[in-house]
Formats: C-alpha cells, sequence, structure tokens
C-alpha cells in the first residue's frame, strides 16, 4: 500500500546524498555534512544486509571519461543504436559500481528504450562486499572529486541533450546532485531513499521535476524528511512527487535482505512512468 504526497506545479524536491536518519534535520547542519556523519550512526550499517553474489548481465561495455585536473572516472556504458538526445545517469548504492546496478542500467535501458545510458562510478573502482567497506567508502568520499565526474560526464553529452538521473540511497542524493550540475540539460530526477538538499540556493538552480521514493519503514529516510523536503521545495517553486511504501530501506534492491517484491514493483512502475513523460 502506498500513499500519495503530491506537490502541485510549484513544489520540488530535491533529494541529497546518502541516506537520512531519524531525527528532524538540524537546520544548522548543511545536507553534506548529514551525508559525511549518516554512515557512523549506531544501526545504519546493520539496516545494510550484505549484497548477494549475482550475476551481471552484460550489455554495455566499461568506458573511460576524462576529467579535468584528475585522473579519469569510469562508467558502465549502453548506448542506443538509434541517434537519440536522451540520456540516463544511473547512481549507484553505497556499496559501489556493483553487478546489481549494472543490471539496474540494462533494465532502465530496455524499459526506455531510445535512451543512452551511463552507470557513473562515484568511488573510482571501489566495490564494497561488507557493511564494513561500503560504511568506509561512503564516509571518506571527496565531494569534489564526485562533482568533478558528474561535471565530466555531463561534458559528453550533446548540446541539446534531455537528461534523466535516477539513483538509490547514497545514489539517490547524488541523483539530486547531478540533475542541479546539469542545469537546463536535466529534466527529470529519480531518488529512491536519499537525503535531500536542504540548501535553496543550490534547489533554485534544479532544472528538472524530481519523483522521490521512500519507505515508511525507513529509520532514517522516513515521514519527516519528506515533509521537510516538501517545505524547501515549495519555498524554490520547484515540482516534486512523493511516494511512500510500507516498506523498510533499499527495499526496493533484489540483492538485499530488505527487499520487498511489491513495493519495489510499483515504485519502479511509477518510475518508469515518469521517465517516460519527461524524456
Amino acid at each position: 500500500m502506498r500513499k500519495l504526497l503530491k506537490i502541485g506545479h510549484l513544489a520540488v524536491l530535491v533529494i541529497l546524498i546518502g541516506c537520512g536518519r531519524n531525527q528532524k534535520i538540524n537546520e544548522a547542519t548543511t545536507s553534506t555534512e548529514e551525508f559525511s556523519e549518516l554512515s557512523k550512526e549506531e544501526g545504519f550499517a546493520e539496516k545494510h544486509a550484505e549484497p548477494k553474489a549475482i550475476a551481471s548481465n552484460i550489455r554495455g561495455e566499461m568506458i573511460s571519461i576524462p576529467v579535468k585536473d584528475g585522473e579519469a572516472a569510469a562508467a558502465y556504458q549502453i548506448k542506443s543504436e538509434k541517434k537519440t538526445k536522451n540520456y540516463l545517469f544511473v547512481i549507484h548504492e553505497w556499496w559501489g559500481l556493483n553487478n546489481h546496478i549494472k543490471n539496474e542500467a540494462n533494465k532502465w535501458f530496455e524499459k526506455l528504450g531510445n535512451v543512452n545510458v551511463l552507470a557513473l562510478d562515484l568511488y573510482d573502482g571501489k566495490v564494497a562486499t561488507t557493511r564494513e567497506e561500503a560504511q568506509e567508502y561512503m564516509s571518506s568520499v571527496d565531494e569534489e572529486r564526485i562533482k568533478s565526474i558528474i561535471d565530466a560526464a555531463i561534458e559528453t553529452l550533446p548540446l541539446d541533450a534531455e537528461l534523466a538521473t535516477i539513483g538509490w540511497c547514497f545514489g539517490g542524493g547524488w541523483s539530486l546532485r547531478a540533475a542541479i550540475q546539469a542545469g537546463d540539460k536535466s529534466t527529470a530526477c529519480v531518488i529512491y531513499y536519499g537525503m535531500p538538499v536542504k540548501e535553496e540556493e543550490q534547489l533554485k538552480a534544479l532544472n528538472a521535476e524530481v519523483l522521490f521514493i521512500y519507505g515508511t519503514q525507513d529509520e532514517w529516510i522516513n515521514e519527516n524528511v519528506a515533509k521537510a523536503f516538501q517545505a524547501n521545495m515549495k519555498q524554490v517553486n520547484k515540482v516534486v512527487e512523493i511516494l511512500a511504501f510500507d516498506a523498510d530501506h533499499a527495499f526496493a534492491n533484489p540483492s538485499g535482505g530488505h527487499y520487498k517484491e511489491k513495493a519495489a514493483k510499483e515504485a519502479n512502475e511509477k518510475a518508469y512512468e515518469f521517465l517516460m513523460e519527461k524524456l
């Protein structure tokens, strides 16, 4: 069962970095600071069942993306057979660019059809297989490096590109950040249980409409976060649609311990409809 919270045409969502917290957001703390501390919170790592080993149905290829003033970045790319201006950035969870995320890239490529897909590697090759590794990687990310990777990926797009972004948990937050960085190229942003950006100046730069999805059993990304999120988006006259499902954190990940098939199927279908409408 889901409940739908929708802010009309003058409300926008922005979600960011990582996964949320149970307490009310401290207005004196930036979303970036919240993110860096989140993985250290008691119980957070334990909420993430270590991912099952799954095979990747390789549809695309790993590519290298030049990064200005830095080492080249990597991404898993699937290109449309027909020329298209539609692009989708897929952004991984705190585990890194593993086979599950490559399969997600494959899935969205097949569902959406006329689109080029890039699953970005924000960990520069590191892939966690344990909670401890994931906790270390997420808590020690270099925000400027990630911004540089996203900028480099955006630079590869044609001038008339229409870009959508999608991500989960850690990647849910960065889905929003990527949409903000992409400016006018960005048309749609999907965030699964990611911590919202709350800085108004950043949200003002968002061109995309946003779909924000979370589970009501989530101790971090919960109704309080959603309501604060709504209020911030309304302040900057942006559009957001929020969907809540009777499920826990990471409920859409079939390789994890909190996967809830019915909720995941409904959430994914809503995300598909949203992306098809915007691209």
